[in-house]
């Protein structure tokens, strides 16, 4: 059972009893004519054969509110994609599976080329956005609720509790995010415990009082996929086409909203999903990469605020966050102790090695390329450059699943 301390600038709603939930499905049915519900999944092909998404798409069956559910399918050929059809048709909601690799929609984005406008290479980021896009043409919801496709430990309690601040018609929030407890029979979540909350730690200590530091740090769980946003809210938002997706994100709510309207929301008891490794060797892959696109993400929206990096600023926040670092893992080592888990101190420091030199690393390539800026543009301006491009999306999806 959560707390209910307040530890940040954004409002946290804690599960704090053991509130049924056919009763908080009910309420959110109630609030659906008015706001109606959709859902987003990205998935990846290879997701169908694993153990999650089977029960993740059981747990679904049984939500009674949601208007619409949208897959984003990666990384598959047109075999993998018929199949992705039949395996999402015991659906009951709407539903739609949009193939990422289709020729059409591959040429479709090919006319972006002659507006100059950059929207990644296949990944997450991508299938979001063409996602969002599909999902604000069909214009069927309200709210946009979204989470990923390898949840272990997945129950529709989850998307109740995130979408219900935005369904409930009396509340003010324009946007969700989850959070969790990460433990198995050990600590997990190695990127959010050893690398963004030290980091960000370290940066205020060296930075003094800035209020997007306090911003991140007011988030239990910063790098969680699970999101709820308005439909406005979506006509808004500029992805990023990196690792950085969900810390991008974070960026973007700040940048365009009070923070009176955004909520962390404790959704499950126990989350657990398939896990990067941690690639040590390789600075282009795992978690390695995934620090170094998150730190250069923090480093620009700093950089708009007025900070300036050099080389030396680099150097004094790798010795910063070292010790800080270190102190973390203290703290891990005592916690899992009481709580009886195991605890390989060795694989924690190896962890904090590697993202030290994330660090440096990040630090290198943002002064070396400052104004790279790998974001995606906001459907707004995808309106006002290309009017039709959002509508020949919806049809080319519509044909695909018809």
């Amino acid at each position: 059972m959560s707390d209910f301390f307040q530890n940040g600038e954004v409002t946290s709603l804690h599960n704090l009893r053991k509130y049924p939930l056919e009763d908080l499905e009910a309420k959110i049915k109630s609030f659906s004519g008015k706001n109606p519900i959709s859902l987003f999944l990205p998935s990846l092909s290879s997701e169908l054969e694993g153990n999650a998404l089977p029960r993740i798409v059981d747990q679904l069956q049984k939500v009674p509110y949601l208007t619409e559910i949208v897959i984003g399918l990666d990384a598959a050929n047109k075999n993998e994609f018929e199949h992705a059809k039949k395996f999402f048709s015991r659906l009951p909601q709407r539903h739609r599976v949009i193939w990422q690799r289709s020729p059409k929609i591959k040429e479709l984005c090919q006319t972006l080329g002659e507006k100059k406008l950059y929207i990644g290479t296949e990944g997450k980021g991508r299938n979001a956005w063409l996602s969002l896009g599909y999902l604000l043409a069909s214009d069927k919801s309200r709210v946009i609720a979204m989470h990923d496709c390898d949840i272990i430990t997945y129950h529709r309690q989850l998307l109740a509790r995130l979408v219900y601040p935005l369904a409930d018609p009396l509340l003010s929030f324009r946007f969700s995010k989850g959070y969790y407890s990460r433990v198995s029979d050990q600590l997990n979540g190695r990127v959010t415990r050893l690398f963004i909350t030290p980091l960000i730690r370290s940066l205020k200590r060296i930075l003094g009082n800035i209020d997007y530091l306090n911003f991140i740090d007011s988030f239990r769980y910063p790098l969680s996929g699970e999101i709820a946003i308005l439909r406005g809210v979506a006509f808004q938002l500029r992805l990023p086409s990196d690792w950085g997706l969900e810390i991008g994100t974070l960026n973007e709510i700040y940048r365009n909203y009070a923070k009176n309207q955004m909520c962390q929301v404790d959704i499950l008891d126990n989350y657990d999903h398939k896990h990067q490794q941690l690639s040590e060797s390789d600075s282009n892959a795992g978690l390695a990469k995934m620090s170094v696109d998150i730190a250069k993400s923090f480093y620009r929206v700093l950089a708009s605020t007025g900070v300036v990096f050099t080389d030396q600023f680099f150097r004094t926040l790798k010795a910063a966050y070292w010790r800080k670092a270190l102190d973390f893992i203290d703290k891990y080592h005592a916690d899992a102790a009481v709580n009886g888990l195991v605890y390989e101190r060795h694989m924690e420091e190896k962890a904090v090695e590697v993202f030290t030199r994330s660090i440096i690393l990040s630090g290198e390539q943002f002064l070396a390329n400052p104004m790279e800026l790998p974001m995606i543009p906001s459907w707004n301006r995808m309106q006002s450059a290309l009017p039709n491009f959002m509508q020949e999306l919806y049809t080319i999806v519509e044909e695909e699943n018809s």
